[in-house]
């Protein structure tokens, strides 16, 4: 008999959801442009929002899909609604249709739909954490680094519904056939497998059974000797060939726009904050410690190039120290500069070094020049290249996700590295400012290592 993965009713959860949105769309056409719609603009509304919905993978959205990436379709889909009703209403020539009776009709559309849209997310979430429905039976075969990494990411992601039914990421030999085996014996969903360390014939059963099964197979490749994790998959006739693609910050385009972003923020900051806190802490800060109101160190920028970044300066100050980290409790720090440090207010004085095209506001953060060659040697050596190969930025993803501050060990270094490696190849505007956003709910919360 066929082991089949469970049925349950999660299948039904999309098409309710579409029809819900097209209710939604013709319901809110009818009360917000009637009389002037007619049973040819409702069809017309629905077949566009479901062409447009496909293109921009609007529906999309699994239980590992993030929050930015929802908040992205919803913006595309938005830009896409726009232009088909103007579209239809330069076809048809309505006149008694005004361009503020569009704006008002998407946006209380897409207002409606995104919030049922992220109500569902965040049910489904909740009800997978609560009541534990909604689940995946997976089973993990590999003893890679990914898949023991993989496991605790199962584990501490509970709301996203992985059940891991069995783990195979001893060091034994067989490993991949007691997987196969178990897999035979049980009911599995999901199955995540380490892509190299088994041999073809193994691969190829385990792909026929899952495939005859209807289970979904992923698997896992070795990162480690991968130095992107998004690879372009082309085919020469029916060989499969992987490239490194171009990342989003390194299209034109986007350098441009996300320039534009820094200019305007950085003024607004210079002008609106630093243009009376400067001779403000000028004077706390002489009044406690002798020595200048900025601490100046070199950093290194894009490529490698050095630059001067600024700093209000929280240290005593002394002779050229090798210890340029500060530790918890470093005695070189000042009364006044452990408050500039413990709410980053230090760092205000970047926002020139965006303005000047040094830095960005979002970016992995600048390193000393002598700590980035002790950095090299510790990691993969085409990753902490990558790293370096946009602006650096005020704060960062690795910020906000605790790599902060003092380096205490080389995993710091490496999950600093790691981060800024993903925030560079999945950027997006929407990225920046959920970074921005965590960066300011942080300030107030305090983090360990703001000393």
């Amino acid at each position: 008999m066929l082991n089949k993965p469970k049925k349950g009713f999660s299948f039904l959860i999309r098409p309710l959801v579409v029809g819900l949105d097209l209710i939604t769309l013709c319901l809110s056409a009818y009360y917000l442009l009637y009389p002037s719609t007619n049973y040819l603009y409702f069809g017309y509304l629905m077949s566009g929002w479901l062409v447009g919905a496909s293109v921009v993978k609007f529906y999309e959205v699994y239980r590992f899909t993030t929050i930015v990436k929802i908040l992205g379709y919803c913006v595309k889909q938005s830009l896409i609604m726009f232009l088909l009703v103007f579209a239809y209403l330069g076809i048809v020539k309505l006149d008694q249709i005004s361009a503020i009776d569009v704006i008002r009709f998407v946006s209380i559309v897409m207002l409606i739909i995104s919030i049922n849209k992220f109500l569902v997310y965040t049910a489904l979430r909740k009800y997978r954490l609560l009541f534990n429905g909604n689940n995946r039976s997976v089973l993990v075969i590999g003893n890679s680094k990914q898949t023991k990494e993989l496991v605790s990411f199962f584990n501490k992601k509970k709301n996203l519904g992985y059940h891991i039914s069995k783990i195979f990421t001893d060091d034994e030999s067989d490993n991949f056939d007691k997987g196969f085996e178990y897999l035979k014996e049980n009911r599995i969903d999901e199955v995540y497998c380490a892509i190299n360390e088994n041999g073809n014939d193994s691969i190829n059963d385990l792909v026929n059974y899952c495939e005859s099964n209807g289970i979904v197979l992923k698997f896992v490749p070795d990162v480690e000797h991968i130095p992107v994790t998004h690879l372009h998959t082309d085919y020469y006739d029916y060989i499969p060939v992987l490239s490194v693609p171009k990342m989003p910050l390194h299209f034109q385009a986007n350098i441009i726009l996300k320039r534009m972003i820094d200019i305007i923020l950085s003024s607004l900051v210079i002008i609106s904050i630093l243009s009376w806190l400067t001779p403000l802490l000028f004077i706390i800060i002489k009044l406690e410690s002798k020595g200048p109101l900025f601490f100046i160190h070199k950093r290194n920028g894009v490529n490698y190039g050095e630059f001067w970044c600024y700093k209000f300066r929280s240290l005593k100050v002394q002779k050229e120290n090798d210890k340029l980290h500060v530790s918890k409790e470093d005695n070189r720090v000042t009364k006044v500069g452990r408050f500039l440090r413990k709410t980053s207010i230090d760092e205000l004085p970047q926002f020139v070094n965006v303005l000047l095209g040094d830095m960005s506001i979002v970016g992995p953060r600048p390193h000393i020049p002598r700590y980035t060659d002790a950095y090299a040697q510790k990691i993969d050596k085409f990753q902490f290249v990558f790293r370096h190969s946009v602006r650096p930025g005020i704060t960062g993803l690795a910020q906000v996700k605790g790599y902060r501050g003092e380096v205490q060990s080389d995993a710091d270094i490496i999950g600093r590295v790691r981060h800024d490696v993903f925030y560079i190849e999945n950027w997006s505007l929407l990225m920046d400012f959920k970074i921005i956003f965590d960066t300011f709910i942080l300030l107030f919360k305090g983090q360990e290592k703001a000393y």
